[in-house]
This record gives C-alpha cells, sequence and structure tokens, in this order.
C-alpha cells in the first residue's frame, strides 16, 4: 500500500491470528449492560482486524486510573491471563492517554491499543485508493505523534500485526520533525485530491444528488448494487467500504447521482473525521440522504443516534432525509419465536414498524435488501423525492435526462 510500511517480521506463522483480550469500564452514569453491548462491538472490530478475542475484562470505577487506567487489582488480574495464555494484545474500549499506553505495555508485556488505534488499524487495512490511503495515514500519524518515544521502544519488542498496520516501525529514523512535515505533506496532497474532487462534482452538478449514509454493517453497499445493479464490495465485516464510490441511475427517465459512503461508528477518532473531510463532502453536497438502519441489531436505535449526531457534527442535519429500516428478515428471525403464528408475528411486526414510521417524522421504508423485500415502495419513495428536488431545483424545467 502506498504510503504504509508492512513489516511483518515477527509475525505469527501462517497467518495465525492474534490473541487478544478486551478491557472496559463501568461508569457511574453507565450500566454493565452498556458497557456489554460497547464491548460486543469492539469484539467485532477486533474479529475485522484478525484477532481472535480470548476474555472480557471489565471494572466499575468512576474514572479511569491517570497511570494503569484500571485499577491495581484488575492489572494484576490481566497481568496473569496475558502470561498465562500467551495474550498477543490488549484493547481497551476507550482512549489511552501515551502516558498509560507506555505504563501499561511495560507491566503486561505485550501490545496494548485502545479502540481509536483499532479503528485506524482497520481503515488502513481497508484503504485502496491513493484519496483513502492518504486519510488514513493522516489520521494514524496525528494519532501517534504524541506516543513517539514509546512507540519505537516497544517496537524493538513487538512487531507487526494489529495496531501496527500504517506508518509504522521506522523506528529511529522516524522522529517528531519528520512525522510532523509528513503530516504537512500529506495535508497538502488531501487538499490537492479534493479540489480534484470539488471540480468533479461540479461537472456532474446538473443532476440531484443522493447519499447512502448510516452506521458500518448496515446494508449501505448492498443497497448500492440492489438499486443501481452495480457490483460494489460487500461483506459482514465493519467499515467494508471506505472510498466513496458513485454510480448514475435512471428510474422512470429521471436520472440521479447515488452514492456510498463510509459507515460511521460510536467513538470514531476525531482524527478521523478530519482527514475524511474530504470524502463526507460527498455527504455535505448532496440534496437527498438515504439514511440506513439494522433493525436486527439489538442498538439500531443508538445507532441511529450517532449517525444524526455525526450530521449535525458536519452541518448537514437538515438535509432531506428518507429513513431505510433493512434486515426486516433478520428482524423477524432474531424476535419472533419460530412458534408464534403468522397473524401474530406481521401484527407485531406492523406495530414496530407504525411506531418507528411515527418516530421518525419523515419519509421512511422497511425493507430487507438481501431478500429484495419491499423494494419497490423503496424505489417509489426515493423517485418522488428525486423528482420532488428536481422541481425545487429547476421549477420550470423538465427532470427527465
Amino acid at each position: 500500500m502506498e504510503g504504509f510500511v508492512h513489516n511483518n517480521t515477527g509475525k505469527k506463522q501462517h497467518d495465525e491470528p492474534e490473541k487478544a483480550v478486551l478491557a472496559g469500564l463501568i461508569y457511574r452514569d453507565q450500566t454493565e449492560d452498556r458497557l456489554n453491548e460497547y464491548l460486543d462491538e469492539l469484539e467485532f472490530l477486533a474479529q475485522t482486524a484478525g484477532a481472535v478475542v480470548l476474555k472480557r475484562f471489565k471494572q466499575r470505577l468512576e474514572h479511569p486510573d491517570r497511570n494503569t487506567f484500571v485499577g491495581k487489582g484488575k492489572l494484576e488480574e490481566i497481568q496473569q491471563y496475558v502470561t498465562d495464555k500467551a495474550v498477543d494484545l490488549v484493547i481497551f474500549d476507550d482512549d489511552l492517554s501515551p502516558r498509560q499506553q507506555s505504563i501499561l505495555e511495560k507491566e503486561l508485556k505485550c501490545k496494548v491499543i485502545d479502540r481509536s488505534y483499532l479503528i485506524l488499524d482497520i481503515f488502513a487495512s481497508r484503504a485502496r485508493t491513493a484519496q483513502a490511503k492518504a486519510q488514513v495515514e493522516l489520521a494514524q500519524m496525528q494519532y501517534l505523534l504524541p506516543r513517539l518515544k514509546g512507540l519505537w521502544s516497544h517496537l524493538e519488542r513487538q512487531r507487526g500485526g494489529i495496531g501496527m498496520r500504517g506508518p509504522g516501525e521506522q523506528e529511529m529514523e522516524t522522529d517528531r520533525r519528520i512525522v510532523k512535515d509528513r503530516i504537512a505533506s500529506l495535508k497538502k496532497q488531501l487538499a490537492k485530491i479534493d479540489t480534484q474532487n470539488t471540480v468533479m462534482r461540479k461537472r456532474r452538478g446538473e443532476l440531484i444528488r443522493v447519499a447512502l449514509i448510516g452506521y458500518t454493517n448496515v446494508g449501505k453497499s448492498t443497497i448500492m448494487n440492489l438499486l443501481s445493479k452495480s457490483e460494489v464490495f460487500a461483506e459482514n465485516k465493519l467499515f467494508a467500504t471506505l472510498d466513496t464510490t458513485v454510480r448514475k441511475i435512471v428510474y422512470d427517465n429521471t436520472a440521479f447521482l447515488l452514492s456510498d459512503t463510509v459507515g460511521f461508528i460510536r467513538k470514531l477518532p476525531h482524527d478521523l473525521i478530519e482527514s475524511f473531510k474530504s470524502t463526507l463532502d460527498e455527504v455535505r453536497e448532496s440534496d437527498i440522504l438515504i439514511h440506513v438502519a439494522d433493525i436486527s441489531h439489538p442498538q439500531f436505535e443508538d445507532q441511529i443516534a450517532v449517525v444524526n449526531n455525526t450530521l449535525k457534527e458536519i452541518g448537514v442535519s437538515d438535509k432531506p432525509v428518507i429513513t431505510v429500516f433493512n434486515k426486516t428478515d433478520l428482524y423477524t428471525q432474531r424476535n419472533f419465536d419460530t412458534y408464534l403464528p403468522e397473524v401474530t408475528k406481521q401484527e407485531i411486526l406492523q406495530e414496530f414498524m407504525q411506531q418507528w414510521t411515527e418516530k421518525i417524522q419523515g419519509p421512511s421504508v422497511f425493507i430487507s435488501a438481501t431478500e429484495r423485500q419491499n423494494i419497490e415502495e423503496f424505489r417509489a419513495k426515493l423517485l418522488d423525492m428525486v423528482k420532488e428536488q428536481y422541481l425545487i431545483r429547476y421549477p420550470y424545467q423538465s427532470a427527465h435526462y
């Protein structure tokens, strides 16, 4: 990958996955159930990165210990387990300070990363275009800058694997000055790409633009494939799509542009949001947003809130939105007893759908993209919204192209 140094020296043979444990705190205003939800997602992130999670460590504290994040007794418990099971990696659900990370690595004698850097690592492994690679490397460099002192001494002992993908392993050659110069260079590179993308967007500016948004792994790329009849990479992993894909679509002689964008996630690293500014411009400059939600996920309501908060953060919360509640087939499988009469299932599902239709207070539709359920209603509602936007933009012209 251009812009990254992948040194696999010392990595396990035969691509054996790294053994990891997770650690998180239950704060005063939090429940253990909520922490379990966060750790479920953290484990999915770890699996996406290629690790096998062996155990979770949880502790109730009002605030993290300034040196070791967890308390002394819990640290000793983690330390013993890491030694006994030859654990390669400890992942903390909250951000660690450079001081905490350095102390923890010395105490645990293995790699220690936090949620933010795990996300950055996944992005590094999935970046394909020059823009995505530069965006991810910039975010990693900004994250690593205050951690350089501990990083290089640590890399002498432990190389390769999760948390090591990206701009690492040049050791003494890489210092603060070099990293700062690289950050400046990446910013210039992204500014140039951003200018090129702005020109491209202006060229296709006469068409209404629709952007697919949503939490990661809710089915955006599958919907993109369904609506555009094209092949966009989709899989059941977090952040399957990093690069924005744009397709021209024609329904009922009405043309519009549909873009698939990177998924959002809770506790998304701030550096990543900043680095992906030019990608998020696709969302900012769209005319309509398709907010996809996975209703089969136990925390889908929280996921909707995360996306809405991110939209506010990037200043696009006032755009027309159609909410697409995806994976209705999985919802019924996971929530309905197999012995429940079909009529009762439909009544419960209809009540659930009515409740959320009223709650959203805007256009919405319930579908299963993989099973192609209710797709025609979705297309009809989307087409109505596109035509409405054409009438607003070109009140005296036909929207047919």
